[in-house]
């Protein structure tokens, strides 16, 4: 189910084919039937405001851009076909529910270096199942059929954008994170990734270890325990 649909904003952008590691999309993906009214349920706690629960956030000095959200590699793991489904919500794939790891909300604002919302910009992640699989050839196929590991979302007026999945996990020479891609029409504006804050595996991170400490700061977060599992806020910052 295309998330633009959902809310109904059928003048928003929808990626096309990526074919290069540097500027490549994903083909439009057919509706699905109607799920059972949890989900949807699910769907109206996805798009209400988020804000309640959220730091403050730093504002730059008055008449000083912000800064860009560090980038970072894509990884080999891009899919090159969708999932039957590629919504928010990545603990469902069609009518299968994915039950393992820890279920978490992960929202945030998509904003430009001025500070102003970058409504319409399509934000998607991408990351492994909970046993370390991506849904990827390259990593035999091995994904539970249940996650699916892949979500898009078009952020709204206000440059926000949500998604339910898990919390992260490390597998063989990784530390836990979620890979991200900001677009606009055409356009990657920001490819990177996300790491679970306190994390014990960081620190032996080939990626993480590279940051440099504001660059860590700006890509580390909390998952913090809420009434329905994990809660993240990750704002992003682009050069629009």
């Amino acid at each position: 189910m295309d998330q633009a649909a959902k809310w109904n904003r059928p003048d928003l952008v929808t990626p096309e084919t990526r074919m290069t590691t540097t500027d490549r999309s994903l083909p439009a993906t057919p509706a699905l039937p109607g799920r059972r009214r949890s989900h949807r349920l699910m769907l109206a706690a996805a798009l209400l405001p988020v804000v309640a629960w959220r730091p403050a956030r730093a504002q730059a000095p008055a008449g000083q851009p912000l800064r860009p959200t560090p980038a970072q590699t894509e990884g080999p793991f891009y899919p090159v076909s969708l999932p039957a489904d590629t919504d928010f919500d990545l603990l469902r794939q069609g009518g299968a529910a994915y039950a393992k790891g820890q279920p978490c909300w992960l929202d945030g604002l998509v904003r430009g270096t001025d500070g102003q919302p970058l409504a319409g910009a399509v934000v998607e992640i991408w990351q492994c199942d909970a046993e370390g699989h991506y849904r990827h050839p390259g990593d035999g196929d091995r994904a539970d059929p249940a996650f699916q590991a892949f979500g898009r979302v078009v952020a709204d007026a206000q440059g926000r954008y949500r998604f339910r999945t898990m919390r992260p996990v490390a597998y063989s020479g990784r530390t836990p994170h979620i890979h991200l891609k900001v677009k606009q029409g055409r356009r990657t504006l920001l490819t990177t990734q996300l790491y679970v804050a306190g994390d014990p595996g960081n620190a032996a991170d080939f990626l993480w270890r590279r940051l440099s400490e504001a660059d860590r700061a700006a890509l580390t977060v909390p998952f913090t325990p809420g009434a329905d599992g994990l809660r993240a806020s990750f704002d992003i910052v682009v050069a629009a």
